[in-house]
């Protein structure tokens, strides 16, 4: 039976009792219990069923490697799935609801797929669910929906907040234990800057429940005087319950902080999740212990030997009265004596080797009364939802029982497997360890930094190292490398920590007991606790031919269970060497993905969310456009003046008013919402020539160029003008909805492609205002406010020139997206509205009015002008739309240049631009389809071209649109059919797109 002991405890407080529920049956722990320690202290073996085979599932470990103890916590807004119950801390009031069965946790229908098992082996939904055909619809896919997934997915909002912090240092530290207080020590002593992150909520790790003797102290003194020691440097900033969940490229890493599960009445955010840049990083990660794989090592009772120490010691909880150890290792006895010492029964050690001798461990046994087994094994545990005993049988036979052993535990220990998981996600490599039988940190082939440095270390157990001393040792000489790397060093006569050592003996590879096991045996033999995975599911994979341990990992969803196969993994690997008769180095590993530990979606999200989700972003005249009429209109995150309505006004005059004013007298266009990107370096000519598709190394200092983006298929994706700054500098502007979108388009090539290129981009887009000043007055009402010289002879057409006007200090652009005399004027964005009011008085007298965005169009479209999103789609290039003269022919290359060359791009009957009026003058639907003569294969008119911008225009008092359509340009003055969804067709002449001042007259003036 289960209870709490009368001694140890050293983590709980048992003055403070704390009140919980599990699966609505009212319970008790102490204050520092874990809900896993006050569940087993409670007797309450059973937590949940595994997913396949609905099979009772028992707490197996004590750390976040636990793969069965999965619940429902809370409720309401406080809802969450999936919470280990090793790693949630308990608190007053928790409630918790085991998951995976039906009607409920002890009696399960589910639980008939295990005698359906012989026909449910791995990977048979390949070959069921795909025949019959008709019963996939109907059968197959509702039970999988049923079936599919462990806890439920909340359904009311969350009412906890998250948030994000950044961080810098010199030397970040992933582990408070003993490796890692050392390491951190170390490096803090130079001076440099430190963080530390621990996942649990204590310092130490496993040292303080193993015992041993650092510097002449017991350990946990010398934790204690080390956590002083660090605490009083202003220079280190420690974190408890901070989990380092992923390691990236340049020294990125996300810790993962629980700030109040273990005290929900605390105020404050709940998660937080760190973003630390750092000079170097050490992990201290530990190592997890090994499964044993033997016959029913599932059966709830069936634990990690050093988790039943874990509780025992830390908690003060006894798992059972009568515990059997089995073991490949001397570390599983130090679990034996723990429960010695707390006055329970351990009636045999179950040792697998076979040694010479005795090992220091094995005379302390058996001094304590112990029986030692050795060359030993479990053919089977008995039991059904909790342990009542086990067969013993020779290690080295088939599984003959020699005798049965009453017990209520079995503490089982395979070895120690180093948590690799950080150092693997930036490229770290690992080499097989033959004495310890595991995976190990490659020193000789480090994680690789931008410079070829290293900037990832291993220290302590991390690195395969478990001798005390020397995993002090390994943890000073991490953090000495680690500023050497940095440029720094440790004063002089700085030591590290001395441990004591413990003799062991050494460890004998284990990966199946007995290792001639018979198939009966294998069947029951389990590897993944989650997802129901065996050792003969294993050796099935690689008899049916899937011999890649990436796919016999997908064939048997081996590891893909939440833990993420950190107890599986290493025991599957071994049992695929095995089947296939390699070694296990020689088999492989599978890729070690971030989180290293399942991290909150809402602390991914942060503070993002409601209002803050996605911010409305407001030019500065955004108010002024709101107190004068403003209809708004989303353009991306922005909010931009769709038309500005007059009293009594509707939006369609609003908008005929705009165009024909600005034709006529003078108009303001709030353009502070169009990408600005700076592009600087000595190479930054070299890297635009590669991303546009025409030249621009060659632009002069003072000019202006329009130029056009696509992608690497060839497709266009902006457009925009680029101005040339210095010999250094260029200004590239771009779509309002394009400037996240397009800087980070060169984030990507510059860091994954060209990264050898001396280049830098800001994007400033709100770092400054931009009004365009459009019209026939535009340069009279700029010399009226004076200090410029902006005369068509001083400021040429597509050029740029810095002055002041009407006392601002600005940026003019003589360019024009309206076919108009037009000026873009950029202005620093905190004088933005007040140059805007400067404007509007001294075009008071010149007829002066401002326009939105459907004005905007209406403008360019008269002109011929694309719109990116109207005209193009993803799939237009910029031949379709009639700019071949954007295309540089002098270039070797650009980005979408050998796309171009494809067959299908190069194809002369593609859909091309063409402009489109009615026969009637009326306006065609927006993206209505022409249809040509004969019909395709489903009956249907043949669609010849679509209009892609359409509207009616005032200037020209009628309707106007462009469109694409197949081989257009050659079939001027054809008339083409339109079927609107009013039931109409409606009729259109194809003509030239550009509908009025063909020759720019007007734009030159």
């Amino acid at each position: 039976m289960s209870t709490r002991l009368a001694t140890g405890g050293r983590l709980v407080d048992k003055t403070k009792t704390v009140k919980f529920r599990f699966n609505g049956k009212h319970m008790s722990g102490f204050e520092g219990d874990t809900l896993a320690s006050a569940l087993l202290a409670n007797d309450q073996m059973l937590v949940g069923r595994s997913f396949k085979y609905h099979r009772p599932r028992g707490i197996v470990a004590a750390g976040p490697e636990e793969p069965n103890g999965l619940v429902n916590l809370g409720s309401g807004g406080s809802f969450e799935p999936n919470a280990r119950v090793t790693t949630t801390e308990l608190f007053d009031g928790l409630r918790a609801e085991s998951q995976n069965h039906w009607p409920s946790l002890e009696f399960d229908v589910g639980a008939i797929n295990k005698h359906l098992s012989r026909f449910l082996p791995a990977g048979f939904y390949y070959k069921m669910f795909i025949h019959p055909r008709p019963l996939w619809k109907h059968v197959y896919e509702p039970i999988i929906r049923h079936s599919a997934g462990l806890g439920r997915a909340p359904k009311t909002r969350d009412d906890d907040t998250y948030e994000h912090f950044y961080a810098f240092c010199d030397v970040l530290v992933v582990g408070g234990g003993i490796a890692g207080l050392e390491a951190a020590r170390a490096a803090a002593l130079s001076g440099a800057r430190v963080i530390v992150m621990e996942q649990t909520a204590h310092w130490g790790g496993r040292t303080p429940v193993d015992g041993g003797d650092i510097d002449g102290m017991p350990a946990q003194a010398w934790i204690d005087a080390t956590l002083a020691q660090l605490g009083g440097m202003e220079n280190v900033t420690l974190r408890s319950r901070t989990m380092g969940a992923g390691v990236y490229d340049h020294g990125y890493v996300l810790g993962y902080e629980q700030l109040t599960d273990h005290a929900p009445e605390k105020s404050g955010p709940r998660h937080r999740l760190w973003r630390v840049r750092a000079g170097h990083v050490i992990t201290a990660t530990g190592a997890i212990e090994r499964p044993l794989s033997f016959a029913g090592n599932d059966i709830p009772g069936v634990m990690l030997a050093a988790a039943v120490r874990d509780y025992a010691v830390n908690f003060g909880v006894s798992v059972g009265d009568r515990t059997v150890v089995v073991t490949n290792n001397d570390d599983a006895y130090l679990t034996a004596f723990a429960l010695k010492h707390a006055g329970l029964d351990v009636p045999a050690i179950i040792d697998a080797r076979v040694l010479p001798q005795d090992s220091e461990a094995m005379t302390q046994a058996k001094a304590l009364g112990i029986r030692v087994l050795m060359g030993h094994a479990i053919s089977s545990v008995k039991g059904g939802k909790r342990v009542t005993g086990v067969s013993i049988c020779s290690q080295a036979g088939e599984g003959a029982v020699l005798e049965e052993i009453s017990c209520d535990v079995v503490a089982m220990s395979g070895g120690w497997s180093p948590v690799v998981h950080l150092w693997s996600h930036c490229g770290g490599k690992l080499v097989w360890d033959t004495v310890n039988a595991c995976f190990s940190p490659d020193p000789n082939r480090p994680p690789q930094g931008a410079d070829g440095g290293q900037f990832v270390s291993t220290a302590g157990a991390a690195s395969g190292i478990f001798a005390l001393d020397d995993l002090l040792n390994d943890a000073f000489a991490a953090a000495d490398g680690t500023l050497r790397c940095l440029g720094m060093k440790l004063p002089k006569d700085t030591k590290a920590a001395k441990g004591l050592r413990r003799a062991e003996a050494p460890l004998a590879p284990v990966w199946l007991m007995p290792q001639g096991a018979s198939v009966k045996l294998r069947e029951k033999a389990w590897l993944d606790y989650q997802n129901d995975v065996k050792v003969s599911d294993i050796r099935l994979a690689a008899q049916e031919g899937f011999v890649s341990v990436e796919h016999a990992k997908r064939y048997t969803t081996l590891g893909m269970a939440t833990d993420q196969g950190k107890l599986s993994n290493i025991n599957g690997l071994a049992t695929l060497a095995g089947a296939l008769g390699e070694d296990i180095p020689t088999v492989g590993i599978t890729t070690f993905r971030p989180p290293y530990h399942p991290i909150s979606m809402a602390s991914i999200g942060g503070e993002a969310r409601d209002a803050a989700f996605q911010p409305v972003r407001r030019t500065p005249m955004h108010d002024w456009n709101e107190a004068h009429g403003a209809q708004w209109e989303p353009v991306g995150q922005w909010r931009r003046p769709y038309a500005y309505r007059q009293s009594g006004e509707s939006t369609h005059a609003a908008v005929m008013r705009e165009v024909t004013n600005t034709r006529t007298n003078m108009g303001l266009l709030d353009a502070s919402t169009l990408g600005k990107l700076i592009v600087k370096g000595p190479d930054a000519g070299k890297f635009l020539d590669l991303l546009y598709t025409n030249m621009m190394s060659t632009l002069a200092i003072g000019k202006c160029r329009y130029g056009l983006m696509c992608n690497d298929n060839g497709f266009l994706i902006d457009d925009g003008v680029v101005a040339r700054i210095d010999e250094e500098t260029w200004l590239c502007h771009t779509t309002t909805g394009g400037a996240e979108r397009i800087h980070a388009h060169m984030e990507e090539w510059l860091q994954t492609e060209w990264w050898d290129m001396q280049v830098y981009v800001a994007n400033v887009t709100e770092q400054y205002a931009q009004i365009a000043v459009v019209g026939p007055n535009a340069r009279k009402a700029l010399e009226k406010l004076g200090g410029m010289d902006v005369s068509k002879e001083t400021l040429k057409f597509m050029e740029w020139a810095d002055g002041t006007i009407g006392g601002f200090k600005v940026r003019v652009f003589r360019i024009s997206f309206s076919g108009e005399l037009s000026y873009e004027i950029a202005v620093d964005a905190g004088q933005g509205q007040a140059f805007w009011d400067a404007l509007m008085a001294v075009g008071a007298d010149l007829g002066v009015m401002p326009y939105g965005t459907e004005c905007l169009h209406i403008l360019r479209a008269e002109k011929g002008f694309i719109m990116i999103g109207d005209e193009s789609d993803g799939t237009v290039i910029p031949q379709d739309l009639g700019l071949h003269w954007a295309l540089s022919k002098k270039k070797e290359d650009y980005l979408g240049k050998r796309a171009h060359l494809r067959a299908h791009m190069a194809d002369p009957n593609r859909w091309k631009l063409v402009g489109l009026e009615t026969v009637d003058g009326s306006t065609l639907p927006d993206g209505a389809y022409a249809v040509g003569e004969g019909k395709n294969e489903n009956g249907q008119r043949i669609m010849i071209g679509r209009v892609t911008s359409t509207y009616h225009s005032p200037t020209l008092g009628k309707g106007i649109a462009m469109g694409l359509v197949h081989n257009g340009p050659d079939r001027m003055g054809d008339v083409l059919e339109f079927p609107g969804l009013d039931g109409k067709t409606y009729k259109a002449r194809i003509v030239d797109p550009v509908f009025y001042d063909k020759e720019g007259e007007k734009q030159n003036v």
